[in-house]
């Protein structure tokens, strides 16, 4: 097996043949993990006659873990993936207000993904709740190790948040009621400017117009508020020469043709916007919770998580995914949209510097849709015939191989 290398403690070197780990994920996963790899199998074996092909590497998480392992995350996954260094994966369950942490969370945190990475764009043929969908292009940079997520709360009636509760009125006069949960959102200027860095350098490679900083910062000074202060900052330090602020460019719109201009909005107002002025944004760089939120609402604009792609990547490590969840009435019924994996998994071959398969992946998808060849999501929304899970993988293979270069 070939495996993927660490160059420099930064950056890959990949072979022409890697070992990639998959895990299958819960519910629908096995449908659509299984459809999306024979996609990007031919999308390799279409662009480059076989010169490079992955060798895929099986990784146990969720239910089926727990089944063979009596461990969700065993360390032995750990360690594959680890060693694959670029993994794929498809939904995993948390179970809400009870057991274990999520296994995302927990997967992002173990190999410091710190940046979860959505792009969301329309497809032609897909129904959209809005006017105008074509407009929507955007990428989502997520904060993916801080905030709300690192999970730090306790229980209303626990000791931890009693002894908490007793911190804050005998230090800082701040009364609350014996029935108030706690939570604490740490958010640091070393994890909010590599994020937003990591922004920046998407904008400037793919030629995008903007980069916005969304934030909550009217309210919370000094976590929200911060992370735009330290965005504005590592803009300034790092990219002066590639970038200019909204409030510069403004002034003199002509003088600064062709460098990225770093905004904010807040995070109430960034929804707004993203229904009124789509066209106004390319890039958008979130704390951990508004990201959340905000890549929802956008993949809602042009049809829904099942053809939202994902990635979270950091400076070594990257396990692209589907964003959506299990669907567990759905689970070995052939019957779930794989579009959201499959974009995922075109998003790992641009990863790996595979453009050519990538672009060629994309394009048999979009052509799919723009024939409205589409799975029961969106064939109910349609009224027309669905295809299987498995029948729409077999449908964008053919239109790549229709396209084949000669």
């Amino acid at each position: 097996m070939a495996y993927i290398k660490i160059v420099d403690g930064q950056g890959i070197d990949v072979p022409s043949n890697p070992t990639i780990g998959y895990i299958e994920g819960d519910g629908i996963g096995p449908d659509i993990t299984k459809s999306s790899i024979a996609v990007i199998n031919a999308a390799l074996e279409i662009a480059y006659n076989g010169e490079k092909n992955i060798v895929w590497e099986k990784i146990l998480a969720g239910e089926e873990a727990m089944e063979t392992t009596g461990k969700h995350l065993p360390q032995e996954s750990l360690d594959q993936l680890k060693k694959c260094i670029v993994s794929i994966k498809g939904p995993l369950t948390t179970p809400i207000g009870q057991g274990f942490r999520s296994l995302n969370v927990t997967l992002r945190q173990y190999f410091d993904l710190y940046a979860n990475i959505r792009p969301v764009k329309f497809f032609p043929g897909v129904p959209s709740p809005v006017k105008a969908p074509e407009k929507m292009n955007m990428v989502v940079f997520r904060e993916n190790t801080e905030d709300l997520y690192v999970g730090i709360e306790w229980k209303y009636d626990s000791p931890e948040a009693h002894m908490v509760r007793k911190f804050l009125s005998d230090n800082f006069e701040i009364s609350l009621t014996d029935d108030t949960g706690i939570g604490v959102k740490p958010i640091s200027r070393f994890k909010s400017q590599r994020l937003v860095r990591k922004a920046i350098e998407y904008a400037i490679k793919n030629k995008r117009k903007n980069v916005t900083l969304v934030h909550k910062g009217n309210i919370m000074k000094y976590t929200e508020g911060a992370f735009k202060e330290w965005g504005y900052e590592l803009a300034a330090s790092e990219f002066k020469d590639t970038t200019v602020t909204e409030e510069e460019y403004n002034k003199s719109p002509d003088s600064y043709d062709g460098k990225v201009i770093v905004k904010d909005r807040i995070a109430d107002n960034m929804f707004q916007q993203v229904l009124t002025r789509t066209e106004d944004y390319d890039v958008l760089a979130t704390t951990n919770l508004n990201g959340d939120y905000i890549s929802d609402a956008l993949a809602a604009q042009v049809g829904g998580l099942g053809i939202a792609p994902g990635g979270n990547v950091g400076d070594v490590y990257a396990i692209f995914e589907a964003v959506h969840g299990t669907a567990p009435k759905y689970a070995g019924l052939d019957v779930a949209n794989p579009t959201s994996l499959m974009l995922s998994g075109e998003m790992m071959l641009r990863h790996l510097g595979w453009i050519e398969a990538a672009e060629i992946l994309e394009s048999a998808i979009m052509s799919a849709y723009r024939d409205q060849k589409v799975t029961q999501d969106l064939a109910r929304i349609l009224n027309i015939k669905p295809l299987k899970c498995s029948e729409f993988g077999d449908e964008v293979i053919k239109r790549m191989r229709a396209k084949k270069p000669e």
